[in-house]
């Protein structure tokens, strides 16, 4: 405590004017994403949602396009569902219980407790991955913390080290120990204000906690984005569904290749390609996957007869400035169509 009082952080855009609902957009946000690349999506998310009830009265589609960009999207979806949830089955209250936060959307035990002390100093202990990697090193803790095993050992550290005062400040200086000294690589141990009794430190195996993942090849996949333009400079969007990647984002028509889009074009989307162009593979990577896109322009036009009404279809300008939740391929996508293809 007397090292974070000194160097930690104290003036992050959550911290001011901490309520449980500012703490808990914030660690949805934080989850599996750093800080630095947090606070600008942080500052545009609280200036749209400024309160759980504006968050939960907004169409999911402002919510995503609030998060385009942040990536793994189930994390805005549940979001807006919990709040949804707390509205209707909690009067709009924040709970402040750990087993009903626990029960919403998107808030697993880390999180609850991390919402509940930092902003109600309630006494309860966080185990997030900085926090893991600091506990791992201090009482050098074998094996990879995903294990259950691995897991449930470091709970009990982290509630045997939990102190009866302070607790939002305590809480907010591990996490802050493991982001600016516990480093993954190059640990700052000279400044760490735990190097006295840490036993990885003492080993000299700092190297070896907390144990990595054990590696895999990450699975390769492909598909085809089906590009379709039509005489007015507009692309045909789909919604994804609400659950798997990209869920409920609008992104272009896929085809499983270059050949099968002709087919899909005519018969699903009631669209005739005129003419088509090639664009260079991109590629994006997901946590479990690698997948690679090929970007098929289409210049196209309504097949005689047919009428598309299916409302999870539309013709999308890109220079529009209304928004849309939309996968990150897809934005980076239009944003290159519309500077190299301008209508």
């Amino acid at each position: 405590m007397r090292w974070w009082d000194r160097h930690g952080r104290k003036d992050l855009p959550w911290q001011r004017r901490a309520s449980p609902y500012r703490v808990w957009v914030s660690e949805i946000m934080l989850q599996q994403t750093q800080v630095t690349a947090v606070i600008p999506y942080y500052q545009r998310f609280m200036k749209r949602f400024p309160s759980l009830k504006r968050l939960a009265e907004a169409p999911l589609d402002e919510v995503l396009a609030c998060w385009s960009g942040l990536g793994y999207y189930a994390r805005g979806r549940n979001l807006h569902r919990a709040a949804q949830q707390i509205r209707a089955q909690h009067r709009g209250r924040f709970p402040d219980q750990l087993e009903t936060l626990m029960a919403l959307p998107g808030i697993g035990r880390s999180t609850a407790a991390a919402i509940l002390a930092l902003a109600d100093n309630q006494r309860q202990p966080i185990l997030d991955g900085n926090v893991k990697r600091v506990l791992s090193r201090h009482g050098a803790v074998a094996g990879w913390p995903g294990k259950p095993a691995v897991t449930r050992q470091l709970w009990e550290l982290a509630e045997k080290h939990l102190p009866h005062r302070r607790i939002g400040d305590y809480t907010q200086a591990l996490m802050d120990l493991g982001a600016s000294v516990c480093l993954p690589r190059s640990p700052r141990c000279e400044v760490c204000p735990l190097r006295a009794d840490c036993r990885a430190l003492a080993m000299d195996a700092l190297h070896r906690y907390p144990q990595r993942k054990p590696r895999s090849n990450r699975p390769q996949r492909s598909t085809v984005f089906l590009i379709a333009r039509d005489q007015s400079g507009r692309v045909l969007l789909e919604r994804r569904p609400s659950n798997g990647i990209w869920g409920g984002l609008w992104c272009f028509p896929q085809a499983g290749s270059r050949a099968a889009a002709g087919q899909l074009c005519r018969n699903r989307l009631g669209l005739r390609i005129l003419n088509r162009k090639t664009l260079p593979v991109i590629s994006h990577t997901f946590s479990h996957f690698q997948l690679h896109i090929t970007p098929l322009l289409l210049q196209t036009e309504p097949t005689p007869g047919m009428v598309m009404e299916d409302p999870s279809q539309l013709w999308y300008n890109p220079g529009e400035t209304a928004g849309l939740g939309l996968a990150t391929p897809v934005s980076r996508l239009l944003k290159s169509l519309t500077e190299a293809h301008p209508k």
